[in-house]
């Protein structure tokens, strides 16, 4: 009697959950309707604003607008009341509408491009599942998603059995790399710091990455102790020079530590000769670290990779996929060719979030060996479009992006009113003047080419402002303001190329 009493209280109980959370579900059906509407709203517009427009030529890159006709044309405040859905849809279209389309075939101005439709799906999925990827516990299928990732880009650099983690950035690749240096050199240091040791000191080219620098000044060696090597003519780093910038710290009592080379310079796209600096390195037993972020995709490329000979003798390689592989912004790796060396670097004892009672194998809690805690799974995206496209699409990828730059490289070259900044393709890099009516005829001298680079900004304007198409400008020491055209993006044609070059001839002919 008193069990079957027990029994009819707990299915009494039961009946009346089930009666409330059938209520809840009708309530939270009802309200979320608005919601969900929204979502597919936004998403249909992301579909027309920028998937299917960077298809289509016909529109233009970008409506220019200054920064005062943005904050008039958006409501931009934040009030105590929010706004309704269809006000916010219109906000966000007035969004899309005063931002750059980097996924058009005519966007040349960044080291990035192009909008891969695959790694755009994968972005989707990563802010749906809105985890992070410091333990296996709350990431578990992206977590050993990004050590299969990981394991694949290692055997292309001849990193085998090395490890490798994601980061949010070329220049925390970099960062962390150095940082590794530091400890792998001087174990204790992590714990006790650099006020001990001797002066450390690092080494870069003169047309190297900034990030070395600056990591240099945040791991507290200083920017001075960053030391610029001498380049060719052609921007590759000259071992010779570096060799004597090494010597000369070890006359002076400092301790050098650490090489940045670099596979595609930003500039001139240059790959700097990795086995004399390699050599030079196992000399004086210092770290060399490869800053591929923009070249390294170049060994996806069985016709290209011969670029990247040597970097298997580095120590770590930082590599951009979202860059020349066209992955979203941000899929940043590094990569270390000693395995264990992330934790020993930056293991710490948090009990409240790594714990090694837990039912599955604690190494893959990847948070136990990174700096940051808060990480967003980058990986997914890349192995995404890696499943999509294989090893050998990736590599018709790169390669056509070579032969582009072959041709606009042949284009400026045979064009009476262009010149190339260096004689010689590097990379995707095509770096050229324009010679505008007022200039020719006149002797190509070093005042000659200081006017050509006055006018590059002029012409940089005005392309802008017109939205049509968009490329870079920079100088270097000794070299006037030129035209910094960069090719990454696989939806680029030879009519996309030619159409630059006229549009500078346009927009430059009252000049």
């Amino acid at each position: 009697m008193i069990l079957s009493c027990y029994f009819q209280g707990i299915l009494r109980s039961q009946q009346i959950r089930q009666v409330i959370k059938c209520s809840r579900m009708a309530c939270s059906k009802e309200s979320h309707a608005e919601e969900d509407k929204f979502i597919k709203d936004v998403f249909d517009l992301s579909m027309r604003q920028t998937v299917q427009k960077s298809r289509d030529i016909c529109t233009p890159v970008l409506n220019f607008r200054t920064p005062q006709e943005i904050q008039g044309r958006i409501d931009l405040g934040l009030h105590p009341a929010g706004e309704n859905n269809g006000e916010l849809l219109k906000l966000c279209e007035k969004v899309f509408e005063n931002s750059v389309n980097t996924g058009h075939p005519r966007f040349f101005n960044q080291l990035f491009a192009g909008l891969d439709s695959y790694g755009f799906a994968g972005s989707i999925m990563l802010d749906a599942l809105n985890t992070q990827g410091h333990t296996y516990e709350i990431s578990p299928a992206l977590t050993v998603i990004e050590l299969e990732v990981v394991k694949h880009m290692l055997k292309f650099v001849g990193y085998e059995g090395g490890e490798g983690t994601f980061n949010p950035g070329g220049s925390y690749s970099n960062m962390l790399a150095m940082n590794v240096a530091r400890i792998r050199h001087f174990p204790d240091s992590k714990v006790t710091g650099v006020s001990g040791l001797p002066l450390l000191v690092n080494f870069c080219s003169e047309q190297s990455h900034y990030s070395a620098q600056k990591n240099s000044a945040l791991l507290g060696f200083g920017e001075a102790n960053c030391k610029p090597v001498k380049c060719d003519e052609r921007g590759k780093m000259i071992p010779e020079e570096l060799e004597k910038s090494i010597l000369e710290a070890k006359e002076k009592g400092a301790a050098p530590f650490f090489v940045t080379a670099t596979a595609g310079t930003t500039v001139l796209g240059a790959f700097d000769p990795f086995n004399e600096i390699a050599d030079i390195c196992e000399r004086h037993n210092i770290w060399l670290h490869v800053d591929g972020a923009w070249g390294g995709s170049a060994l996806l490329s069985e016709k290209h990779k011969h670029l990247c000979n040597g970097v298997e003798r580095s120590d770590s390689f930082a590599w951009n996929p979202h860059k020349l592989m066209a992955a979203p912004v941000q899929t940043s790796v590094l990569l270390l060719k000693e395995k264990d060396l992330l934790r020993k670097s930056h293991s710490l004892n948090v009990p409240y979030l790594f714990q090694d009672d837990k039912p599955y194998d604690t190494s893959y809690d990847l948070g136990r060996s990174l700096v940051a805690c808060g990480r967003k799974c980058d990986a997914f995206k890349l192995w995404v479009m890696w499943k999509s496209r294989g090893d050998s699409g990736f590599e018709k990828q790169i390669d056509k992006a070579l032969d582009n730059a072959k041709y606009l490289t042949e284009a400026v070259k045979n064009h009476p009113h262009f010149r190339l900044v260096i004689p010689e393709l590097e990379f995707t890099n095509v770096p050229f003047w324009y010679v505008p009516p007022s200039l020719r005829g006149e002797t190509e001298n070093e005042e000659f080419f200081t006017k050509l680079g006055k006018i590059v900004p002029i012409v940089k304007k005005r392309m802008q402002i017109s939205g049509l198409v968009l490329v870079g400008y920079t100088s270097l020491p000794n070299i006037p303001t030129f035209f910094r055209m960069t090719i990454a993006n696989e939806q680029v044609e030879k009519e996309d190329l030619d159409f630059l070059l006229a549009e500078i001839e346009r927009n430059a002919a009252d000049l």
